[in-house]
């Protein structure tokens, strides 16, 4: 009985892991918007403020129902946020590629009422992404809560390479050479991959209970998380808070010694406070306006990559093609920097722990988990400053691919630890969850920039802006508010360099 026992839980676990993975490839199809806008343009003669205001109801409109998710996967568990994700790509999916096919081909003017149910149509895949990626962190890091980072890391990073295979899909089997995507087609594949895959994750998540260690109350050990732990920490957007929880310790906080009797160097604790106890650090502002910023800009790339590869010239006949290997690119790195900055960060600047009752470091520091959001802000002034100088082809634009995937990884990577040492891992899920609305802010600004921008710049009785004018004032500007937020990220390590 007992070794029947036993493989009937690896068998659960492998069909967990098989449900998780299944998800996290299936999910990133908000992430698809670049490869489908030029077919947009050509089909539907949507104009670039229409085309940002699409990809803002996916992306931006993530931000504002991530605490209702989150409160959903708390109460109900994973299989609830997996079927309502089913739900909402299966019609998103489908109603927006039923609107594309019954455009007509003839039309020379854009379509209001078009218009309008694909900014909803597409504002429901971006909530389908939200369920499905609480979803799948939560079963992923519920599982296997001894090695929740390992978990974590690795469910979002497959969740990073969606888009690259999303890319693959949509290249092989619905493009042909010198056309635009089927958008229809490739639409109506989402909608029945997406809807049915995320319906057998919520009867395998519904059908496998969370495992009783998973529930289990946090010891004085440090070695595991509670459930109440967990589910802050579920309840992010991005989903980077789960990446360092593991070195970090539970709510509960051993009375401290006096630091002369034991061998550590004490630091200074996190501030445990209330909502306006946050609002009233200069500090927290700082902070967010280093995340508009990045994360701001970093979006409006995002969303915009592929008409931003389009303007540009290129010297092979394939343009299709060249967008969606620069969304592979973007795609590869973003998963890579969040694959190994979150170790390298572990690795050269632990975060602090409760030691001996002494809140410290448990190993020797060789810099400040703040360098990393310097260094985040640099990579993208210098990815801005480099596009400006020195690109003039579709083939030279991959540097902007790189430094966006790069700095957009690594920022969801490395804030958690920042937060938690500086605010307290109690207060993670609420903290994460206020900063992230200024993502929302900033990327909302930045992409209608570019919009705006790029649609001065098209012609008279054109759709589609040619051209470095359509983004040179758009990305001179983005490099100037990086270098501000270069200054912002020195500010906080000036004052935190000591904590973090």
């Amino acid at each position: 009985m007992p070794r029947n026992k036993a493989r009937s839980n690896r068998i659960r676990l492998a069909l967990t892991c098989c449900a998780v993975a299944a998800n996290a490839i299936c999910a990133g199809g908000v992430y698809s918007f670049p490869l489908i806008a030029p077919a947009l343009v050509e089909k539907l003669k949507l104009t670039q403020p229409q085309l940002t205001t699409i990809a803002l109801a996916g992306m931006a409109g993530q931000y504002p129902f991530a605490a209702l998710v989150g409160k959903a996967i708390d109460r109900y568990g994973p299989w609830s946020c997996s079927l309502a994700a089913c739900i909402l790509n299966g019609l998103g999916f489908s109603l927006f590629a039923r609107e594309v096919a019954r455009t007509s081909p003839d039309i020379t003017q854009p379509s209001t009422s078009s218009f309008h149910l694909l900014v909803l149509y597409f504002g429901m895949i971006g909530l389908a992404t939200v369920c499905s990626y609480f979803a799948l962190v939560f079963a992923a890091t519920k599982t296997f809560p001894q090695y929740i980072g390992i978990a974590s890391g690795t469910s979002m990073s497959i969740f990073g390479l969606s888009p690259f295979f999303l890319s693959l899909v949509s290249s092989r089997y619905f493009t042909t050479a010198g056309h635009t995507v089927d958008v229809a087609g490739f639409f109506t594949l989402m909608a029945v991959l997406t809807g049915s895959v995320h319906l057998v994750s919520t009867l395998i998540f519904r059908v496998n209970p969370i495992p009783r260690e998973a529930v289990a109350e946090p010891t004085d050990t440090g070695s595991g998380e509670g459930s109440s732990t967990d589910a802050e920490y579920v309840g992010t957007p991005s989903g980077g808070a789960l990446e360092e929880e593991e070195p970090l310790l539970p709510d509960s906080t051993p009375k401290p010694k006096d630091p002369a009797t034991v061998h550590v160097i004490p630091v200074q604790e996190p501030q445990h406070g209330s909502t306006l106890d946050l609002f009233k650090d200069p500090y927290f502002w700082v902070l967010s306006v280093w995340m508009l910023i990045v994360v701001g800009s970093a979006e409006m790339v995002v969303s915009n990559l592929g008409t931003i590869v389009l303007s540009l010239p290129s010297s092979s006949s394939n343009a299709t093609a060249n967008v969606a290997a620069q969304v592979r690119l973007l795609s590869f790195f973003n998963t890579i920097s969040r694959l190994l900055i979150g170790p390298l960060a572990d690795l050269l600047a632990p975060v602090a722990s409760y030691l001996d009752g002494v809140w410290a470091f448990s190993r020797r520091r060789r810099t400040s988990r703040v360098v990393f959001v310097v260094a985040t802000a640099l990579i993208l002034a210098t990815t801005f400053t480099w596009l400006e100088v020195g690109v003039r082809t579709q083939e030279a634009i991959w540097p902007l691919s790189v430094g966006t995937g790069i700095a957009y990884g690594s920022t969801f990577t490395v804030l958690p630890g920042i937060l938690s040492s500086i605010w307290g891992l109690p207060n993670l899920g609420r903290n994460f969850g206020i900063i992230s609305y200024t993502a929302f802010v900033g990327t909302t600004i930045f992409s209608y920039l570019y919009a705006f921008v790029a649609a001065r710049h098209v012609p008279p009785g054109e759709n589609a802006c040619i051209g470095v004018e359509c983004w040179r004032t758009t990305f001179w500007i983005a490099t100037g508010t990086s270098l501000l937020a270069c200054a912002a990220s020195l500010i906080l390590w000036k004052r935190w360099r000591e904590r973090v």
